[in-house]
């Protein structure tokens, strides 16, 4: 057979299938998804997904026809904003990362120990990578699974992958927030390293003499005027108070942005930010066609991957060229 599908684990509402339009990547590709709305998100924007648990999905039906393979395991459980059981179930996750890249399936075993049973999830990939030894490989999380990609690393290295680990800043891609994310990027067919950024905190020529532009704002990507505010309600507990200015970019999205109010000091007036605007600041397409209740849409916002910084991953992942820099207009909602 040929090598000519990607498949997703963990698809969500569609952050990597739009990347990979932005980067204008055709190869077919399936997802795979638990949640339904995420699932009825990612079909209505005209993605491929089969709802299932990817954990209990045989790899056999795509055994020799797998190009790439995606996959965003549920944060939740290595998360600083929950409890943070990820962290203490760690060794259990390096332990089946370990049996897995050896075909030995130990998952049900450890699954017992786990204080938290998501935990494990961030071992799934591991399973599809020994099966079917994709040509390149993505993987994103919160930064606290680095670790366990750094494992990941010195597995796929020993089978002959080239691979760049490490944090990349979703607002050095031109995504309207500072969102960092552990990243990993294989290949078994080229040299990878990590996507060259399109933008920086503070704008001047980069070690190569190109010049790069400032992070684009908050206010910029929804087209608002400056001066304004967000006041995340006291729900978002930081060493820098639960206010900032939309005149940069925003904080890093979760569920709770749906608790979001801006403020407009020059005039007094209020509003609430909406599902819209935050998808917006994920450098979705202001008319992605979220799907399912209000707090299931910012929920699935928040755990998408940014299109535009999975589009530049994509590229150093596949050798396409990465997309050009895009104006902050070409996303912006009404003011």
């Amino acid at each position: 057979m040929n090598h000519d599908l990607i498949v997703e684990g963990f698809h969500g509402p569609g952050g990597w299938a739009e990347g990979r339009r932005i980067l204008g990547l055709t190869t077919r590709a399936i997802g795979m998804e638990w949640d339904a709305a995420a699932c009825a998100t990612a079909t209505a924007a005209g993605h491929t997904v089969i709802r299932t648990d990817v954990a209990a999905y045989p790899t056999a039906p795509f055994k020799g026809r797998i190009v790439g393979k995606v996959d965003s395991p549920p944060c939740q459980a290595w998360s600083r904003a929950g409890k943070g059981l990820g962290l203490v179930d760690q060794p259990l996750v390096h332990q089946a990362v370990e049996d897995l890249s050896r075909g030995r399936d130990t998952r049900a075993q450890l699954l017992t120990a786990c204080k938290d049973a998501r935990s494990l999830l961030a071992a799934e990939p591991m399973r599809w990578h020994h099966d079917l030894r994709p040509e390149w490989i993505c993987l994103e999380e919160v930064p606290d699974v680095l670790p366990l990609w750094r494992q990941y690393a010195a597995i796929l290295r020993g089978w002959g992958y080239s691979v760049w680990v490490g944090i990349l800043n979703a607002a050095d891609y031109g995504v309207p927030q500072t969102r960092r994310r552990a990243i990993l990027i294989a290949s078994r067919v080229r040299p990878v390293t990590a996507p060259p950024p399109t933008h920086t905190q503070h704008p001047g020529n980069d070690l190569f003499g190109e010049f790069l532009p400032g992070w684009v704002s908050m206010a910029e990507a929804l087209g608002w005027s400056t001066g304004q505010v967000i006041n995340t309600r006291g729900e978002r507990k930081t060493s820098g108070g639960n206010e900032f200015s939309a005149d940069g970019p925003a904080w890093c999205l979760t569920e709770k942005t749906r608790s979001w109010i801006r403020r407009n000091p020059a005039t007094g007036e209020t509003a609430r930010i909406t599902h819209a605007e935050a998808a917006v600041l994920q450098s979705f397409s202001v008319d992605h066609p979220w799907q399912g209740s209000a707090s299931r849409r910012f929920l699935q916002i928040g755990n998408a991957v940014p299109p535009l910084l999975a589009a530049h991953v994509l590229s150093a992942a596949t050798g396409l060229p990465a997309p050009a820099v895009t104006a902050p207009h070409a996303f912006a909602c009404a003011a």
